[in-house]
């Protein structure tokens, strides 16, 4: 006798099924039964339970981070740069302490004396290093060498030390990532890109991305993404051709050539031809980053997800960050720079407003793991070499 077809019943005419199983049913039929409710969209288990989207806040003043911003940066000239490892910390404390998720704030737990002890050693090396190449090339070559090998292992240091001062719900983050793989993302696909005429970046920015929040754990919990090479494509390849276009239109519209940014009898024009060229330049790499940079965020936001904890929504639009940027910019060079406290307030509302967190039912029983104290070494030697990656 054929097994029914279950795959058109109702949840409760399943449920009903399974209630009316005799000795005579067909054992394939059973298995065919069960496999049908488990699947069934309507099943309990496959409902998500206690799950919320919540919005993620920030709450800063610009009053009041001016207030914390101008004594930092009065403190920090009259003690000669020593006091900017506490700037540091008042900075990062007052963004997280007003930075709300689902009713909780983050935390952000350095001490003032470990940033200042990294970034002694950190200016001792930058230090020796020019000290190193006015008497020596060939001491200077070794150390830069050493640098090279060494950028890996800073990058993963300044990594785990900002994850572990971070914390959320008393519970901290952190960074996994090995000197291995860091070698081969941050050092080995670079090179490897410049023979394919850098057409190959997009995939290597792809997998240093990958290998930064791949390697992010909260608690017991872990980080993972589903990225996708394209995506990557689409913003590096997309950023590229909106820069080529724009630079094109714009020399065509204000008339720009090279000859107007050569010097001749007419200081004027030149002056002028070469204020143009500065104001476009600027233009482009604003509107180009601000593509590539939105689409990216959303896309990692879009696909990562703590394990059985949370998942992220990010939903910056590209003329959002193109007008953030390009005003900030402006109102920057205005103000001379004391506009910086606005500037970082409105940034940290805009990113705040587009993102959400949808929160699992576990994220109540996420372990504290005891990570060993870190070191900011890393961090700021990374710092004094203008080294840099973003998180988020």
């Amino acid at each position: 006798m054929d097994n029914k077809n279950y795959q058109h019943f109702s949840f409760n005419e399943l449920l009903n099924a399974q209630q009316n199983i005799g000795s005579e049913t067909p054992p394939q039929e059973i298995v065919d039964l069960q496999a049908v409710i488990s699947a069934h969209p309507n099943n309990p288990v496959n409902q998500p339970t206690n799950k919320r989207t919540v919005p993620v806040k920030f709450l800063g003043k610009t009053g009041e981070f001016f207030s914390i911003w101008i004594v930092n940066l009065l403190l920090t000239i009259v003690t000669l740069g020593i006091y900017s490892a506490w700037a540091t910390v008042r900075n990062n404390r007052y963004f997280y302490s007003n930075t709300e998720i689902d009713g909780h704030r983050l935390a952000y737990l350095a001490d003032p004396i470990q940033i200042l002890k990294g970034r002694i050693i950190g200016v001792l090396l930058f230090a020796s290093y020019f000290l190193a190449a006015s008497f020596s090339p060939i001491a200077a070559g070794i150390i830069m060498l050493v640098l090279v090998f060494a950028y890996p292992l800073l990058i993963c240091m300044s990594l785990r030390f900002t994850m572990r001062m971070t914390a959320y719900r008393n519970v901290r983050f952190n960074f996994n990532g090995k000197y291995g793989r860091a070698f081969v993302v941050f050092i080995l696909l670079p090179i490897m890109s410049v023979f394919t005429l850098y057409l190959a970046l997009p995939w290597v920015m792809k997998k240093v991305d990958q290998f930064i929040y791949d390697n992010i754990t909260f608690g017991d919990k872990k980080l993972s993404t589903s990225l996708e090479t394209g995506e990557y494509f689409i913003a590096g390849l997309g950023a590229a051709f909106i820069g080529i276009a724009l630079f094109v239109l714009a020399s065509f519209g204000l008339g720009l050539s090279f000859s107007d940014l050569v010097p001749g009898e007419d200081g004027i024009d030149f002056t002028l031809g070469y204020a143009l060229f500065i104001v476009t330049y600027v233009a482009v790499i604003l509107i180009c980053s601000s593509f590539y940079a939105a689409r990216i965020r959303n896309h990692i936001f879009n696909n990562s997800v703590i394990e059985d904890v949370s998942e992220f929504t990010s939903q910056l639009s590209v003329s959002q960050l193109i007008w953030l940027r390009s005003s900030n910019f402006v109102v920057i060079v205005a103000s001379l720079g004391f506009a910086m406290p606005w500037v970082k307030i409105r940034s940290a509302r805009l990113y705040a407003s587009v993102t959400q967190v949808t929160v699992f039912a576990g994220a109540d029983n996420v372990i504290t793991k005891d990570a060993q104290s870190s070191s900011a070494i890393g961090e700021e030697v990374a710092n004094a070499f203008d080294i840099d990656v973003a998180i988020g």
